[in-house]
């Protein structure tokens, strides 16, 4: 896992030992970047479920002014301060070590997100594969999906989901459009933005 492009283009990352968390491969990365083109430089993005930081650290790597990552795991959020450090990209980042589904005001204390965000050009969104499958996980995830674009985002702006390419989409009941999907084998980016 590294930087593709950019300030820090080709440097590696460190990953979660033993890590669960799937890294996006290269190819599929330069794909999504290429796609994105510099929709996210000078501005603020998020990286929400981000292990260890690749996607927020490719955007800082390629301009972005700054990156909010969201993740609870210690090892993962080790393993993104050290990529951090490394990078001296520090300063460029703010890490919330809090549950991704507290943003949203249908779980449980519904954090403000205004208090987090400026509004956002693009959202990494990542959950675990297990949580995009029926059921309460997949709940909560729509529930974060229909927040951020509701109340986190610029108009016109990206929510980039990762789930499995099995995996449908309502974007009605999200209150998002559908504006594009990029398929890598079993996993799907899909690119929502609010309706």
């Amino acid at each position: 896992m590294r930087i593709i492009a950019g300030k820090h283009s080709g440097h590696p990352l460190h990953a979660n030992p033993g890590d669960t968390t799937r890294p996006i491969t290269d190819r599929a990365k330069q794909s999504l970047f290429d796609a994105l083109q510099d929709c996210f430089v000078e501005q603020t993005v998020l990286d929400c479920f981000s292990g260890s930081g690749s996607m927020g650290l490719e955007c800082l790597s390629r301009g972005a002014a700054k990156a909010i990552f969201i993740e609870r795991d210690r090892s993962a959020l080790k393993a993104l301060k050290q990529n951090l450090e490394e990078l001296n990209l520090t300063e460029k980042a703010q890490i919330l070590p809090i549950d991704a589904y507290s943003l949203a005001p249908a779980q449980g204390s519904g954090l403000r997100t205004q208090n987090f965000f400026a509004p956002l050009t693009i959202a990494f969104i990542d959950p675990p594969y297990a949580h995009t499958d029926t059921g309460h996980h997949r709940h909560k995830v729509d529930s974060l999906l229909r927040h951020l674009a509701t109340h986190a985002m610029v108009d016109g702006g990206i929510l980039s989901f990762r789930h499995p390419s099995k995996v449908s989409i309502d974007p009605a009941a999200l209150q998002v459009k559908l504006l594009r999907e990029l398929r890598y084998g079993d996993m799907t980016i899909s690119w929502l933005t609010k309706a």
